[in-house]
C-alpha cells in the first residue's frame, strides 16, 4: 500500500497508482467501477493505492483489490474457493520446512510450494509468454543487418575501386595479396567498431521508442527500466563488427587481386566477375526454393514452418544474385521511357545504372528485401481481413453482437436487459472457458443456448441429435471429435474451476467458427465449473421491426456500461480486423528501419559514385551539359535503382505473400487478396524516394568545379 490502506467492506476499493493518476483519483474519492458478475456497475470509496513493491509488473493493465468476500461476490468465486494461498513463514524456519509441512494438510490435487518456486515458475510463465517478442523484434534486426550489409558491400567495393592504382602500387613495391586483404579488412574492422558504438546507442533510443510503440497496442511497458546487460553490449560489438567484415571480405578478395603491372596503367578496370554465372546460380536458387515450398505446401510436413522460411531465404538469396541481369530489362524500360521525356540526360541515366550491374543491383537488392517483406505482409494482411469478412458474412446471419473491451467477458445481466428490449427476436449468449477435456489441457469450453444460436447461424449435426440438450450433454465439432476420438454416446471429462465433471457427446457437428470446439448448455457451463459470464451476445431482430428503434433500445441497455459495445455486422466486421490492422503496423513500423538503410544505401552509393566520376562530370560539364541536367541525371539513376528494387520486391512480396497465406490455410485465412492499389503506391513511394535519396549527390555533382574535376586523377 504505497498510501491510505485496505479496503475492508463492500463500499471500499484500491486501485493502482498509475490508473488513479491516469483518471485524477485522490484516496477518499468516489469510484466507478464496472465488473463481469451479478452487479456490472459499482460505486465504491477509494482508501488506498496499491501497487507491486517496485512500481512495476502491470504492463499497462490496472489493479483493483476489494476485500476478499467483496471480491468472491463481484467476480462469482464460489464462498470459500481460492486460486491460491499464500503463507508468511516464521523466520526461524527456511521456506522448504514450512512447505513440508503445509503439503502434510492439503487435500488431493492441491500443491504446496516455496516461495523462490513460485516466484520462479510465475516469472518463466511470462517470459515464456513474451518470448515471441523477442523473436519478434530479432527477425527485423536480421533483416536489418542484411540490408546493412549491401550497403557495406557496396561502400567498401566502389572504395576499393578508387583505390584500385594505390593497391596496384603496393603490390608493385612488395605488398602481398594477403597484405593487401588485411588492410581492407582492418579498414573494415575499424569502421565495424565506430559502427557497433554508434549503433549501440543508437539502439537505446530505438528500445525507448519500440516501448512508446508498444504501449499504443495496450502493452506499456514504461514502468520497467531499460536493460543494458553485458550480453546485449558483447553482442552488438560482435555482430557489428563481424557483419561488417563479412561484408567488406568480398570487396578485399577482389583488391588483392590487382596485378602490380596496374599500376603502370592510366585506368585500372577491378574484375567484374562473370555476372551470368551469377545469374545461372540465383536462377538455380530460386527454383530450388519454389521447390521446397510447393513440396511443403502440397503435403503434411513437420517442421512446416522452418522449411517454408528456408524457401523463402533460398528465393531471395537467388533473387539477389539475378538481380543484375533480372533487373536490366526494367533499367532499359525505363531508361526508354526516361529518353523519351528527358532525351540526352535519361540516356546518361540509363547507361550509369547499366555501367556497373552488381553496384547497382546491390543497392536496388537492399531495397528489394525490405519492400519484398512489406508487400509480403500487406498480401498477408488483406488475405486475413478478407478471411474474417467471409467468415463472419457466411457463419453469422444475426442483426448485432455484443462483446466485451479486448474479448474480456462481461455480465449475464446485459443479455437480460437486451432480451426484454421490444423488436428483438433471439438472443444467443456465447461463453467460453479454458478447461482440460479428456486430460488435454487448455481446451475451449463453451455454453450457449443452441435452440437460439441456430436463429444466427447454421449448425449442422454430422451425427448424433441436437434435440434435448441438458446440463449432462454437449456439442463436438467435427476436428475436436477426431482429435479426442469421441462420438455420440462416449463420455468426456472436463476439468474446470478446481472440478471434474463428465458430459455425454450428444452429437458431432460440423467446425463453426461461432461455436466453440467442445460446446454444451448454459446450464451444463456453469455446472461444470464455467462463470455465469457472456463472452458475445448475439441478437436478431424481428421481422417487420424497426432498425433504428430496436439499435435505440438496445443502445440503452449498454450505454451505462463502458466495457460492452453493441455493434452490426460492419461494425463487428471492423472490430474483429482491427487486431490484424495493429499488427501490420508494427510490422510496417519495424520493417521501416530497414527501409530507411536501404534509402541511406541509395544515398551512399550514388555520393560515392559522383566522387569515382569526378573527371567524368567534369569532361560531361565541359562539353555543354548544365548543372541542372546533371542533377536531373543523378535523380534519374537514383529513381531508376529504387524502381528496379521496388519492382523486384512487390513481385517477390506477392508470391511470399500467398505462400504465406496458403500455409495458414487451415488456421481460417481461407480467402487469398492481393491489394494492387497498395502494393502500386509502394512502387510511386520508392520512385519518390528515388528523388529524394539523389539530393545530396546530386547537388554535389553539381556544384564541383569543372576545371579541377578534369584535372582530378
Amino acid at each position: 500500500m504505497s498510501e491510505g490502506r485496505a479496503p475492508t467492506n463492500s463500499t471500499e476499493v484500491a486501485i493502482d497508482p498509475r490508473t488513479a493518476e491516469r483518471a485524477g483519483y485522490r484516496v477518499g474519492d468516489k469510484v466507478d467501477l464496472v465488473t463481469a458478475g451479478k452487479q456490472p456497475r459499482v460505486r465504491a470509496t477509494l482508501v488506498g493505492l496499491v501497487s507491486f513493491a517496485d512500481g512495476s509488473g502491470l504492463a499497462g493493465a490496472s489493479l483493483v483489490a476489494w476485500d476478499l468476500r467483496t471480491g468472491q461476490s463481484l467476480y462469482q468465486t464460489q464462498p470459500g474457493t481460492y486460486s491460491d494461498l499464500w503463507v508468511v513463514i516464521d523466520q526461524d524456519r527456511t521456506q522448504q520446512e514450512v512447505r513440508d509441512a503445509v503439503a502434510k494438510v492439503l487435500p488431493a490435487g492441491v500443491e504446496a510450494q516455496t516461495g523462490d518456486r513460485a516466484a520462479d515458475e510465475a516469472s518463466s510463465e511470462i517470459k515464456e509468454a513474451l518470448s515471441f517478442i523477442t523473436t519478434f523484434l530479432l527477425i527485423f534486426a536480421g533483416v536489418a543487418l542484411v540490408v546493412g550489409s549491401f550497403l557495406i558491400i557496396n561502400t567498401f567495393s566502389i572504395l576499393v575501386a578508387q583505390r584500385a592504382r594505390e593497391l596496384a602500387l603496393l603490390r608493385a613495391l612488395g605488398a602481398s595479396r594477403r597484405q593487401v586483404t588485411w588492410s581492407v579488412l582492418f579498414e573494415a574492422v575499424v569502421v565495424g567498431l565506430v559502427g557497433s558504438t554508434l549503433g549501440l546507442a543508437l539502439g537505446l533510443l530505438l528500445a525507448a521508442g519500440i516501448q512508446v510503440l508498444f504501449a499504443q497496442f495496450g502493452l506499456d511497458l514504461s514502468g520497467t527500466p531499460l536493460q543494458l546487460t553485458p550480453t546485449a553490449v558483447v553482442a552488438a560489438y560482435a555482430v557489428g563488427m563481424v557483419v561488417t567484415g563479412l561484408a567488406a571480405y568480398l570487396p578485399a578478395r577482389r583488391a588483392a587481386q590487382v596485378a602490380p603491372v596496374a599500376a603502370l596503367r592510366d585506368e585500372v578496370a577491378m574484375p567484374e566477375g562473370i555476372v551470368l554465372r551469377r545469374a545461372l546460380l540465383g536462377g538455380l536458387l530460386v527454383l530450388l526454393g519454389v521447390g521446397l515450398e510447393l513440396w511443403v505446401l502440397t503435403g503434411e510436413r513437420a517442421q512446416e514452418t522452418t522449411l517454408l522460411g528456408a524457401g523463402l531465404f533460398l528465393v531471395v538469396a537467388g533473387a539477389v544474385l539475378a538481380s543484375p541481369v533480372v533487373g536490366r530489362p526494367i533499367i532499359r524500360g525505363l531508361g526508354a521511357a526516361f529518353r523519351r521525356v528527358f532525351g540526352t540526360v535519361g540516356n546518361l541515366a540509363e547507361q550509369n545504372a547499366l555501367r556497373q550491374p552488381r553496384r547497382t543491383a546491390a543497392t536496388a537488392s537492399a531495397l528489394m528485401i525490405g519492400l519484398a517483406l512489406v508487400s509480403m505482409m500487406s498480401v498477408f494482411g488483406a488475405s486475413a481481413t478478407k478471411s474474417v469478412d467471409t467468415l463472419i458474412e457466411e457463419n453469422f446471419q444475426g442483426d448485432y453482437t455484443v462483446s466485451g473491451n479486448f474479448g474480456m467477458p462481461f455480465s449475464s445481466t446485459v443479455a437480460d436487459g437486451l432480451e426484454r428490449v421490444p423488436g428483438v427476436d433471439a438472443v444467443a449468449r456465447v461463453r467460453f472457458a479454458p478447461a482440460q477435456i479428456d486430460g488435454k489441457a487448455r481446451q475451449a469450453l463453451g455454453g450457449t443456448d443452441l435452440v437460439a444460436l441456430q436463429r444466427i447461424t447454421t449448425i449442422e449435426a454430422v451425427s448424433g441429435s441436437l434435440d434435448g440438450l441438458g446440463a449432462a450433454s454437449a456439442v463436438v465439432n467435427e476436428s475436436k471429435a477426431e482429435e479426442l476420438g469421441v462420438q455420440p454416446g462416449d463420455d468426456i471429462r472436463v476439468a474446470l474451476a478446481g472440478r471434474t465433471t463428465t458430459l455425454r457427446v450428444a452429437a458431432v457437428v460440423k467446425d463453426n467458427p461461432a461455436v466453440a470446439p467442445v460446446v454444451t448448455t448454459l446450464a451444463g457451463f456453469q455446472r461444470a465449473g464455467g462463470p455465469d459470464q457472456d463472452n458475445y451476445v448475439f441478437i436478431d431482430r424481428a421481422a417487420g421491426s424497426d432498425p433504428a428503434t430496436v439499435r435505440a433500445g438496445l443502445e440503452r441497455q449498454v450505454e451505462a456500461l463502458p466495457t460492452v459495445t453493441l455493434k452490426d455486422q460492419d461494425e463487428f466486421k471492423a472490430e474483429q480486423r482491427e487486431p490484424i490492422d495493429q499488427l501490420l503496423m508494427l510490422i510496417y513500423a519495424l520493417l521501416g528501419l530497414a527501409v530507411i538503410i536501404a534509402i541511406l544505401g541509395i544515398v551512399n552509393t550514388l555520393a560515392l559514385s559522383v566522387i569515382e566520376r569526378t573527371r567524368e562530370i567534369g569532361l560531361l560539364r565541359a562539353v555543354g551539359l548544365s548543372r541542372r541536367q546533371l542533377r536531373r541525371m543523378v535523380r534519374l539513376e537514383s529513381v531508376t535503382i529504387a524502381v528496379v528494387g521496388a519492382l523486384l520486391g512487390v513481385a517477390l512480396g506477392i508470391g511470399f505473400g500467398v505462400v504465406l497465406q496458403r500455409s495458414q490455410e487451415s488456421q481460417g485465412i481461407a480467402q487469398l487478396a492481393i491489394p494492387w492499389g497498395r502494393l502500386g503506391l509502394f512502387v510511386v513511394l520508392a520512385a519518390v524516394v528515388g528523388v529524394l535519396a539523389a539530393w545530396f549527390p546530386a547537388r554535389r555533382a553539381a556544384r564541383l568545379d569543372v576545371l579541377k574535376a578534369i584535372a582530378t586523377e
